[in-house]
C-alpha cells in the first residue's frame, strides 16, 4: 500500500515537474505566451482569431491555441499581434530637413558626437514605434556613426532596433550639399564625394571596411516636370562610375541602394544593376518591367514627400508639390507591373517625433490594401534585407520580433501608429 501511494506521488511529481520543464523550455529558457485577440502573421492577408504565440528564449516556438503550463502569459486579447515592423529607409543621424537651412544647421553647428547622441534617442524611438528592424541609409555627414550605433545596440549598451547601415553614401563633386558657399570656404558634405570609376571602387572598399552593410548612391538631382508630365532630372554618376560601384559592391557581397527620384537616375540605376530604388517619384514603364524581372525593390517613401513639399515650395522649389501626383501615378503603375514594394519612410528627413508609421496610410491612399501595406513592412521588407529566414512573419523558428496594436489594422490601417506592445528577440520593450 505504501509503495502504491509513493508511486502515485512520484507520478504526480514527475507530471508537474515535466509541465514546469515544458514551461521553462528545453534549455531552461523562460517561456512566454502572448495571448493575442487577433494575429496578422504576414503569411496571408487576413487575421487569425484568438491565437497564442509561444516564445522560448529569443525565438517563436509555436503558434498555438492555448498557453503551455508554466509559461509567463501576457494578455493581448484586446490587441492585434503582428510581426515586428521593418523600416527600410531611415536616417537616425538627421532630425528633419524640410529646408536647406535645416540641413546646413545640423552639419555646421552640431558636432558628429552630438548628432550621434541624438541618434541613440532616435533609435529608441524607432523601436518604441514598433520598428524592430531598420535599414539606415547613410549618416548625412556624420561619418561612420551609424555603424557605432548599430554596434552599441548589438552589444546591449543602448536599446534600439536591429540595424543594417550604409555609412557615408556616395555622390559626385558639386551635386550634394552643403553647396552655395564661397569657393574659398571649406564646408562638410553630406556624402563621400567620388569622381571616376577607380575612385568609386576605392570608396566602396573603404566604406565596407568600416562597417557598411549597404552602399548608398545618389543617382540624380535638379528635378523638373516636362510638358509631357515626366519628372526629369540630371544624372550624377556616369554609367562607367555607377557600374563600377555596383560591380565592386556585389563582388564583395554587398548590395546597393540608389536614391533615384526621376527619369534618368532611375534608368541608369536599373541598367547598372542596383538592388533597390529609393523614392522613385517617376519610373518609366520599361524600367518598371526590368525591375520586376530582376527583383529590384522599390522603396517609395511617400509620406516624407508630402511632408516636405510645402516647405520646399515656399523656399523656391514648387516642383515638390507637383511631384506628389506623379509619385502616386508611378506607385500604381509599379503595383500593376508586379514590382516588389517595400516599406520605407525616410524618417530623419522629417522629425523623429513624427511617427514614421504614417507611411502605412500614405501607401493605402496610393492604392494598396491595408494588408499589402503591412506586408510591405514585414515579409517584403525582410526579403529586401535578406533576413526572411528569421524575420518578417510570425511562425515557429523565427525570431520573436512581435508588435501589437489596438483594433483591426485591416479595417483601419492608421492604428499602426498606435503600437502598444513591442517585443524584440523575446524581450519585451513596451507593453500596454
Amino acid at each position: 500500500m505504501i509503495r502504491k501511494v509513493a508511486g502515485a506521488i512520484a507520478a504526480v511529481f514527475f507530471l508537474l515537474f515535466g509541465a514546469y520543464l515544458f514551461g521553462q523550455g528545453a534549455a531552461g529558457n523562460k517561456v512566454v505566451a502572448l495571448r493575442c485577440g487577433s494575429l496578422f502573421d504576414g503569411r496571408g492577408d487576413s487575421l487569425r482569431r484568438n491565437v497564442v504565440i509561444v516564445i522560448e528564449g529569443e525565438k517563436i516556438r509555436e503558434v498555438a491555441g492555448s498557453a503551455p503550463a508554466g509559461a509567463d502569459v501576457i494578455d493581448l486579447s484586446h490587441e492585434t499581434c503582428l510581426p515586428g515592423l521593418i523600416d527600410t529607409h531611415t536616417h537616425i543621424l538627421l532630425q528633419g530637413d524640410i529646408t536647406a537651412a535645416d540641413y546646413d544647421e545640423q552639419l555646421l553647428k552640431q558636432s558628429p558626437e552630438y548628432r550621434t547622441i541624438l541618434a541613440t534617442v532616435n533609435a529608441r524611438r524607432a523601436l518604441e514605434y514598433g520598428f524592430t528592424s531598420i535599414r539606415d541609409v547613410e549618416t548625412e555627414g556624420a561619418g561612420y556613426a551609424d555603424a557605432d550605433v548599430k554596434k552599441a545596440i548589438n552589444n546591449g549598451v543602448i536599446p534600439g532596433p536591429r540595424m543594417q547601415v550604409a555609412t557615408r553614401a556616395l555622390d559626385v563633386t558639386g551635386a550634394y550639399p552643403l553647396q552655395g558657399y564661397a569657393p574659398g570656404v571649406t564646408v562638410p558634405h553630406g556624402v563621400q564625394l567620388v569622381d571616376g570609376a577607380d575612385n568609386a571602387r576605392q570608396a566602396v572598399r573603404e566604406q565596407i571596411s568600416h562597417g557598411a552593410d549597404w552602399i548608398k548612391v545618389y543617382s540624380d538631382r535638379s528635378y523638373r516636370v516636362r510638358e509631357d508630365g515626366v519628372l526629369d532630372d540630371i544624372p550624377t554618376f556616369t554609367m562607367e562610375e555607377l557600374r563600377a560601384i555596383v560591380d565592386e559592391a556585389h563582388r564583395e557581397r554587398h548590395k546597393v541602394a540608389s536614391h533615384a527620384m526621376a527619369l534618368n537616375g532611375v534608368h541608369n540605376s536599373v541598367e547598372a544593376g542596383v538592388d533597390t530604388i529609393e523614392h522613385g517619384n517617376y519610373i518609366a514603364d520599361e524600367d518598371l518591367k526590368t525591375m520586376a524581372a530582376r527583383g529590384i525593390f522599390y522603396v517609395p517613401t511617400i509620406f516624407v514627400g508630402e511632408y516636405v513639399a510645402e516647405g520646399r515650395a515656399a523656399a523656391g522649389a514648387p516642383v515638390w508639390v507637383k511631384m506628389i501626383q506623379i509619385h502616386e501615378e508611378t506607385f500604381r503603375r509599379a503595383m500593376k507591373a508586379g514590382v516588389k514594394i517595400a516599406f520605407g519612410t525616410d524618417a530623419g528627413g522629417f522629425d523623429w517625433k513624427v511617427n514614421p508609421a504614417k507611411e502605412f496610410s500614405s501607401m493605402v491612399k496610393f492604392g494598396m490594401t491595408p494588408a499589402q501595406a503591412i506586408r510591405a513592412a514585414t515579409v517584403t521588407a525582410a526579403e529586401l534585407l535578406g533576413v526572411k529566414d528569421s524575420l518578417g512573419t510570425v511562425e515557429a523558428g523565427k525570431l520573436a520580433d512581435i508588435v501589437a496594436v489596438p483594433g483591426d489594422p485591416l479595417s483601419d490601417v492608421s492604428v499602426m501608429e498606435k503600437v502598444e506592445f513591442v517585443m524584440k528577440g523575446g524581450v519585451v520593450v513596451k507593453r500596454p
